[in-house]
């Protein structure tokens, strides 16, 4: 098995025997890009498969497959975008990339159950820092991903800018 610092890693003439299989959320926000591009860098080291993942989040009040067009329409965009980029990334290999758009109560947890069906050997997460109750937080979905999966998670934090450092007492 190869970890995440063997694939980023310089490597010799040998590439491993097996797909390195990794987990990608996207949520449209600005740490997609960033999160892709570090993507790309792994992929252009070894072979990779992957799954590129919106969750649509559905509130308590409402049934788990509820009708949400909006949302759904705005994933669908999300993930396009996504798998072109993403399959630049791969050069064109067939069936290096998935998408798959998910309806979940949490989507901490429906991140979770996409790895252990695919047997994924990490998940690749961005993230922003923010103040939730007076502390510094990443939220409750890379919260329920790092607790809970049962593979390597990468979190991308974002660099934050300038204001929102000094707001948050970092400078």
């Amino acid at each position: 098995m190869v970890n995440l610092r063997q694939a980023l890693r310089p490597t010799p003439h040998e590439k491993p025997s097996r797909l390195y299989r990794m987990i990608v959320p996207v949520s449209g926000g600005s740490g997609d890009q960033r999160l892709l591009e570090v993507v790309s860098k792994i992929s252009n080291k070894q072979s990779v498969a992957i799954t590129i993942v919106f969750v649509v989040e559905v509130e308590q009040s409402m049934p788990l497959d509820a009708e949400l067009p909006a949302e759904i329409e705005r994933g669908e965009r999300v993930l396009k975008s996504a798998r072109i980029f993403a399959d630049t990334c791969v050069h064109g290999r067939q069936g290096s990339v998935q998408t798959e758009l998910l309806q979940a109560r949490s989507a901490g947890a429906a991140i979770v159950d996409e790895a252990i069906d695919r047997d994924a050997d990490v998940i690749m997460l961005a993230a922003s820092l923010r103040r939730k109750h007076g502390r510094i937080t990443t939220g409750e979905t890379i919260d329920y991903v790092m607790t809970h999966a049962p593979c390597e998670v990468v979190v991308i934090r974002l660099a934050q800018p300038e204001w929102q450092a000094e707001m948050m007492g970092m400078s």
